[in-house]
């Protein structure tokens, strides 16, 4: 019969404090992944939906840059087929115009905008639906629109509508009211429909002023499509500069901004 062996040693707080600590340290950086950045809008572990509709975001951006050059292009060419593109106001002027010299009609000027014009705006009410406030605070202009919503939560449709039709006309980005009628409650459909009116409010008024210049504007589009690189050029230079002009504010702003939850809970 064998001895017994030593019996195992009892486990002491000083053992066991390595492991706790270890299982209650913090991850390494990166193994959070997309639970714990701040710039994107949603908190902790991302759904299928949040990833469709970022991804949808981002893609509709990368879309909006990769098409320019060929939208410039058309306008002075083929400027129907750029406004189904992207909906662009030069796009829809240049239309107009090359119908008031009797190439192509009035009407298909108004109705090939549409689709370009909308073609993100679910997007950005799903946003709203999703991520609510916190999408909201991510997004240019945010800050001077924070400071409206108290008003849009109280008066409801009696502001939300109108701002939904007229976003186009609006000296805000269209992107943050669609944003806001998401988080407010709108249903799709009814954002659909207001939207699309205010697109054909939009597309009609550019058709109008197209077809009022008439050769003018089309000499003016053809020059916009021989230099359509150039112009390219240009805008995408202003565009870094004025996105490096916003990071400068916001970082100099710091602690002093006012939180979407801070203004709310104003009187």
């Amino acid at each position: 019969m064998s001895a017994p062996g030593p019996e195992p040693a009892p486990v002491t707080e000083d053992a066991r404090a390595p492991a706790e600590a270890a299982a209650a340290a913090p991850a390494e950086p990166g193994t959070s992944g997309l639970r714990d950045d701040p710039r994107l809008p949603w908190e902790g572990k991302p759904r299928a939906a949040d990833i469709l509709c970022w991804l949808g975001i981002v893609l509709s951006g990368v879309l909006y840059w990769t098409l320019l050059p060929l939208r410039l292009s058309l306008v002075g060419t083929h400027p129907v087929i750029a406004e189904l593109l992207n909906g662009g106001t030069e796009a829809i002027i240049s239309a107009a115009a090359f119908a008031s010299t009797g190439h192509g009609t009035l009407v298909v000027a108004v109705l090939a905008a549409i689709p370009g014009l909308m073609k993100a705006d679910p997007l950005y009410w799903w946003a709203g639906r999703l991520w609510g406030e916190r999408f909201i605070r991510v997004l240019p202009g945010s800050q001077r629109a924070a400071r409206h919503l108290p008003r849009v939560q109280q008066s409801g449709r009696k502001i939300l509508w109108p701002a939904v039709v007229l976003g186009s006309f609006l000296p805000i980005p269209r992107a943050i009211i669609y944003v806001i009628a998401g988080w407010a409650g709108m249903r799709l459909v009814t954002f659909l429909i207001l939207d699309l009116i205010g697109s054909l409010l939009w597309s009609g008024m550019l058709c109008g002023l197209g077809y009022t210049l008439g050769h003018r504007a089309v000499v003016a589009a053809a020059a916009i499509s021989r230099y359509s690189w150039w112009v390219t050029i240009a805008i995408v230079v202003l565009t870094i500069v004025f996105m490096v002009r916003s990071q400068r504010r916001l970082r100099a702003a710091g602690p002093d901004q006012v939180s979407l939850a801070e203004v709310r809970d104003q009187p």
